[in-house]
């Protein structure tokens, strides 16, 4: 997967404008870009989305760098509010996947507070690096059961887009979005970066200094790695140019 062919959504805005039908959502930062690199199969979930969303400055930037498009950062976080205010209004449901009963437990109170109208289901698969054939008919079975307006998917990276991709045919849901720490950011277990940073592109910093020793290396290492990344590829030539 190429930074000069990605196509992330332009801005929040066009949220707004996204079909009622089922779609896969992800996001991509500098950090799931190298991950990428590696895994073959998290690139194929991420370029296979039916939307991809920029959720990292560096992203950003890249893609006005090498295409000359502008795209604002859009957050897991802005996905998950506007898909609840939108469930709110039209009194829709809301499945959420992954995590553990206790995160999933805090985010179903606070939801329900500040989202009245929407109802909500959870289930927590077990934590292990791979899920069984059982494993996998127990979440399809749980989500189909609901045939919720929205399934958000809480796994991780890159475990859980390829999930959804694999089982994507399965289920019974519409809008499949897969945003991770968003559960625990939700849930309080993890507080998000002030509004300042967020919007000023160092909610990474943020999170970086809260757990330097956890992610020092995704955050200095990797942010170094991507924009390598970005260098070498500006200098590669559009092969549509050169045909």
């Amino acid at each position: 997967m190429r930074l000069k062919k990605i196509k992330p959504l332009k801005h929040r805005m066009s949220l707004r404008h996204l079909p009622n039908k089922k779609l896969l959502i992800t996001t991509i930062n500098a950090h799931s870009y190298n991950v990428s690199r590696k895994d073959a199969d998290f690139a194929k979930a991420l370029a296979k989305s039916d939307v991809l969303i920029a959720d990292g400055i560096g992203v950003v930037w890249s893609i006005r760098f090498l295409q000359g498009r502008q795209v604002q950062r859009i957050a897991g976080a802005d996905l998950f509010k506007f898909e609840m205010k939108r469930l709110n209004n039209i009194g829709g449901t809301c499945f959420f996947l992954g995590s553990s009963e206790s995160t999933l437990k805090k985010i179903h109170k606070r939801a329900a507070i500040e989202f009245p109208n929407v109802r909500i289901e959870t289930y927590s698969p077990p934590y292990k690096p791979k899920f069984s054939d059982e494993d996998n008919r127990k979440m399809i079975e749980a989500v189909n059961a609901v045939k919720p307006d929205v399934l958000f998917i809480g796994m991780t990276a890159p475990k859980q887009e390829k999930w959804a991709l694999n089982y994507m045919d399965q289920l019974d849901a519409k809008h499949i979005g897969c945003i991770g720490a968003v559960f625990d950011f939700y849930a309080g277990n993890i507080n998000r970066a002030p509004k300042w940073m967020q919007e000023s592109g160092l909610e990474w910093f943020h999170r970086f200094s809260s757990e330097p020793k956890r992610l020092w290396k995704r955050y200095l290492v990797g942010n170094a790695l991507f924009f390598s990344h970005v260098i070498e590829e500006s200098f590669k030539p559009d092969k549509r140019k050169t045909e």
